[in-house]
């Protein structure tokens, strides 16, 4: 009994001392799972989600029938990755909130392959989105999203991959990111640039109007007349749609 007893009180205190993962700290990802022996602090807020395992790069996987690898051109790929790209961001952005950044690991590891890592402005959308996402399915398999700790990409990144001296290849175990086309970078961060200035308009619109409707006050019933004048421009403003 008393053996048992030290046993569990060891074990215990082993389990309370342990060691954070840095991999997982860092990438959100570590290639023993759930065998490392180290702590994996799974976060319970963050902004960022991970879809596992939800890209198929088709050079890594096309086959035909016969079990032969089927050519697939530089082109092809990367149009198939843009395509995957634009509709993943888009159904984030329009079903779940505001998108700062998204990255999508090109690694052959088990615990990266196929990874995206979609950062959100705010931690609410974030938390929406993986609740959800987690009784969806794409492409015929059902979707695992989570939440992840990883908020500043460029300590999980590879540093040798971008700069093309990586020898550790695709089993490498910090994130190897696949770059979109510029033409769809500029599409769809240049959207949300624009939505930013259109707000930002809007703002200094507000503001201005109430400057003057502030303005207006000296000289007695003029200003009052000024005021009023102003309150119906704001009104007739806000009836047709403009800001």
């Amino acid at each position: 009994m008393a053996c048992d007893s030290w046993n569990k009180a060891s074990l215990a205190f082993s389990s309370f001392y342990r060691v954070n993962c840095s991999f997982y700290f860092k990438i959100g990802a570590c290639r023993h799972g759930d065998r490392c022996s180290r702590l994996h602090n799974k976060p319970t807020f963050s902004q960022t989600i991970a879809l596992l395992n939800i890209y198929r790069n088709p050079q890594n996987s096309s086959q035909s029938a016969d079990g032969l690898r089927c050519a697939v051109s530089d082109v092809e790929m990367q149009e198939h990755y843009d395509e995957f790209f634009e509709e993943v961001f888009t159904e984030m952005e329009e079903k779940y909130g505001e998108v700062e950044e998204m990255n999508v690991c090109d690694n052959l590891g088990d615990h990266l392959v196929g990874n995206v890592y979609v950062k959100f402005r705010r931690e609410e959308d974030a938390e929406k989105a993986v609740i959800d996402l987690n009784n969806r399915w794409f492409n015929g398999q059902p979707i695992h999203a989570e939440l992840s700790p990883v908020t500043d990409f460029r300590e999980a990144c590879c540093r040798q991959y971008e700069m093309g001296e990586c020898t550790r290849g695709g089993f490498c175990n910090f994130m190897h990111l696949k770059p979109i086309s510029r033409e769809l970078r500029r599409e769809l961060y240049g959207r949300r640039r624009k939505k930013h200035r259109s707000r930002s308009r809007s703002r200094e619109r507000r503001s201005r109007s109430r400057d003057r409707g502030r303005g207006g006050g000296g000289g007695g019933g003029g200003g009052g007349g000024g005021r009023e004048r102003d309150r119906r421009r704001s009104r007739d403003r806000e009836r047709s749609g403009r800001f």
